[in-house]
């Protein structure tokens, strides 16, 4: 994220108001120039004062308060910005936006921006079921909008129903795209793996490694972002699937197996980085093992390999990439694999670094091709997963 990019973030009057302090606190950390505006009721819920620390920028609540130096910063900030987020968005402000009117500083500045807008409702479920709301939102969305899809859970009246603002990964995610996003990969589809696979032994007990689902994750919110449209397999992991991917959630090994063999026949690019199981017990027992004195041992059988199974297919047409993880020998086991899986590129990756491999946000890898090596360095997971889609594209043409 180098280059600089301009973010406008409108709040409206929602209890949801404080979700948007992350949002505006991520980006700016990111080094995105992040500016405010607030509606009046906005303010009532989360003080201004409390983006301006965030964003060390002026948080702007309406046309004449003083507070910018520019007498016309509704037309401006809407003009520079590279993207507009209104969260949490009222019926009342979703109402005036779809309808074109601007008579404060947030509907002034919206209106005024040709950026890609995206618009995230928030509000009581009748509200937002209501005829005149969601043909406002339709509105929206002829005019170019694009919307954040609420949550259904707890609302703050004490309801359950449709209506809760999105999670504010879910809204990053969503920004991040409109910010960064690319036609790299349009018209593409690509499938991918993520997180670990559980393996029963009895109803409490499971075999499952170390993976947090953080590269997979990030993989595929990338190829998203590139323009593509993308399926995630995933293991179960504390992850919130990425914005706008379509996402399966499997337990075993045999589940991620059927999952991605009946999805692989459609995808130009196929990115397994899931860790699966090798073995699964033999038999699993019906009800908890009581333990008793002595040893215990476990028969284990080989799991049905996944990325040799999508190599003896020779799809000459979609692009296979496998991960590697290794604690030794790591460039001469990981080019054993390419060859032995019929692979068209192997991520190889090193845990030797408590900055690398499971649960952590940075990762280093050897990509590894029939046409030689590329070391990528530390970097973090995010950008070595549009380096790995990048090359995988490449290697499509």
């Amino acid at each position: 994220m180098s280059e600089k990019k301009n973010l406008l973030i409108g709040v409206t009057g929602g209890i949801a108001a404080y979700k948007v302090c992350e949002v505006a606190s991520y980006f700016t950390k990111k080094g995105v120039n992040v500016n405010v505006v607030m509606t009046e009721h906005g303010a009532e819920f989360v003080a201004p004062l409390t983006f301006e620390a965030l964003t060390k920028n002026p948080c702007l609540t309406s046309l004449f308060d003083g507070k910018s130096a520019d007498p016309v910063a509704h037309v401006n900030l809407g003009r520079t910005a590279d993207a507009v987020l209104v969260a949490p968005a009222t019926a009342n402000v979703i109402a005036k936006l779809a309808n074109g009117i601007a008579d404060d500083m947030l509907t002034s500045t919206v209106l005024a921006a040709s950026c890609k807008k995206l618009v995230a409702p928030a509000m009581f479920t009748g509200m937002l079921e209501n005829p005149a709301t969601q043909r406002n939102i339709e509105q929206l969305r002829r005019d170019g909008f694009e919307i954040i899809e609420p949550e259904s859970g707890r609302l703050a009246c004490g309801a359950v129903g449709s209506g809760r603002l999105a999670e504010p990964a879910e809204l990053i995610s969503a920004v991040e795209e409109a910010l960064f996003g690319s036609d790299e990969l349009k018209g593409k589809r690509v499938l991918v793996t993520a997180g670990p696979t559980r393996e029963e032994i009895d109803p409490v007990r499971y075999i499952t490694n170390r993976s947090s689902g953080k590269m997979g994750y990030a993989i595929a919110k990338a190829a998203k972002a590139m323009g593509a449209e993308v399926e995630l397999v995933s293991g179960k992991t504390e992850l919130l699937p990425p914005y706008g991917v379509s996402t399966v959630f499997v337990s075993s090994a045999e589940d991620m197996y059927n999952a991605v063999m009946n999805r692989a026949q459609k995808a130009d690019i196929v990115v397994m980085a899931a860790a699966v199981a090798d073995y699964t017990p033999a038999e699993k027992a019906e009800q908890k093992m009581k333990k008793s004195d002595g040893e215990l041992s476990l028969s284990l059988t080989r799991t049905k390999d996944i990325l040799a199974a999508l190599g003896e297919e020779n799809n000459e047409h979609r692009v296979l990439v496998g991960f590697s993880m290794e604690t030794e020998n790591l460039i001469e086991n990981s080019r054993k694999k390419l060859h032995s899986k019929n692979a068209d590129m192997i991520v190889a990756n090193s845990i030797a670094s408590e900055n690398t491999g499971f649960g952590v946000d940075t990762n280093a890898a050897v990509l590894i091709t029939a046409s030689g090596e590329a070391e990528t360095g530390l970097m973090t997971k995010d950008e070595l997963a549009r380096l790995i889609l990048e090359k995988a594209a490449v290697l499509k043409k």
